[in-house]
């Protein structure tokens, strides 16, 4: 099970989880989790809104802003965030399971 930060906020169940198209999604429209340290004002709301996309892509701007202010230990929060942006690249990544099927590969240089 892929990793998830859920709350309630006005009484509304929120499940934030982020997702391979929704990683891809952000960095198509510019998202750059490198920036995170030098362009925190912009890349951290960014990288919390981006976590809406998989579950609640339909929420505004404007309440995403107020849940993100409203929330505790935010130190926490973006570490959990920045874990959470990771794995399905790190899945992306991973060596298959030894199964029948797979697909070998070797270089001709």
């Amino acid at each position: 099970m892929s990793k998830q930060l859920n709350f309630v906020f006005e009484d509304k169940e929120y499940n934030l989880e982020f997702t391979r198209r929704t990683v891809s999604e952000m960095e198509k429209k510019g998202f750059i989790a490198s920036e995170i340290t030098d362009k925190p004002m912009t890349t951290l709301p960014a990288l919390f809104a981006g976590a809406f996309l998989a579950h609640h892509r339909f929420v505004k701007q404007d309440v995403i802003d107020t849940i993100f202010s409203k929330l505790t230990n935010k130190e926490d929060l973006i570490g959990k965030l920045a874990e959470m942006y990771n794995e399905p690249i790190m899945a992306l990544v991973e060596e298959p399971e030894e199964d029948k099927g797979n697909v070998n590969w070797t270089a001709t240089w």
